[in-house]
């Protein structure tokens, strides 16, 4: 497993997103944590989760409280692992994704997410999403209070533009450490935020990062398409003789520096498979097949893991 840097902490390339764990069309509990094993036992190192990554209208946190029953049950060395995880959103019934980043609830929320992960600081915590009834600056402020109190050692933005990363560099300087927006093949709009985490040495976090090769699992049950516009990563991992998804990841890896993506399983192969990405080395010449598929875009960064 190659690794990257976030904020100081060396992570691996490619990092476990949890969520389809937890919300609707999830595993039995075993499964689940069997993948979470998988992917430690792949040597992944980055665990994404959330405060809201339940069914709809359930008592937040499930996602968090499977997580951390996952490190507990673990049978090797979990001191590298960095769980990540986020507030400012929220489930009510009937399925629709609410936003909250009024100071008050973040300090609420971050301070149950870490007792439901049981630990003494949270090892990363990002605003989930910028509230629009909220100023920018008094949610990023909270985390800013919840970095002083020690109860969180490391902040990022999801979600966020590129002004808005600015604006929470200004406030939280260099313990502003991560962005994580969705960016994939079939989605790029984010190259702008991408290109300035690069500039400013932060950790940007795909959420989804299989867009155009597998739905979302806010989409729906995940499938594959092997023709089309993206055609050309089901050709590029025939000739290598792995999947188009591990395809996928290794040119998001190649694409710039500050990339590590987040991709979510529910089984224990696939996250193994997503693991393996991390290893799976492009030549040019498939990078540029790839970067053709999904538009032109400028790299942000030479790439070099360690």
């Amino acid at each position: 497993m190659r690794h990257r840097t976030l904020g100081g902490l060396r992570v691996s390339a490619v990092g476990l997103g949890a969520m389809p764990l937890s919300i609707e069309g999830r595993p039995d509990e075993e499964r689940a944590l069997a993948t979470v094993h998988a992917a430690l036992d792949a040597g992944v190192t980055l665990l994404d989760t959330a405060d809201s990554y339940h069914l709809p209208g359930a008592e937040p946190g499930h996602n968090e409280r499977l997580v951390a029953r996952a490190l507990k049950a673990y049978g090797g060395d979990t001191s590298a692992v960095l769980v990540a995880t986020k507030g400012g959103r929220g489930r009510p019934a009937g399925g629709d994704w609410t936003v909250n980043g009024s100071p008050r609830h973040l300090k609420a929320a971050a301070e149950a997410s870490r007792e439901r992960l049981g630990v003494e600081a949270i090892g990363l915590y990002q605003l989930h999403k910028p509230d629009p009834a909220v100023p920018f600056e008094e949610s990023v402020g909270a985390l800013r209070e919840l970095l002083d109190a020690g109860t969180i050692r490391l902040a990022g933005v999801s979600n966020a533009d590129a002004d808005q990363i600015r604006r929470a560099r200004a406030i939280l300087g260099d313990r502003l450490v991560s962005v994580q927006n969705r960016y994939a093949p079939a989605v790029r709009d984010s190259d702008p935020e991408l290109r300035l985490c690069a500039e400013l040495g932060l950790a940007f976090l795909p959420w989804s990062p299989l867009g155009g090769l597998s739905r979302s699992s806010l989409d729906g049950p995940s499938r594959t398409e092997g023709t089309g516009r993206f055609a050309a990563f089901h050709a590029v991992a025939a000739e290598r003789g792995v999947s188009p998804q591990q395809v996928a990841l290794a040119w998001l890896l190649a694409r710039s520096p500050a990339i590590i993506p987040i991709p979510g399983a529910s089984r224990p192969h696939t996250i193994r498979d997503s693991a393996a990405a991390a290893d799976l080395l492009l030549t040019p010449e498939e990078t540029a097949r790839l970067d053709e598929a999904t538009g032109r875009g400028a790299r942000p960064a030479p790439v070099t893991d360690t």
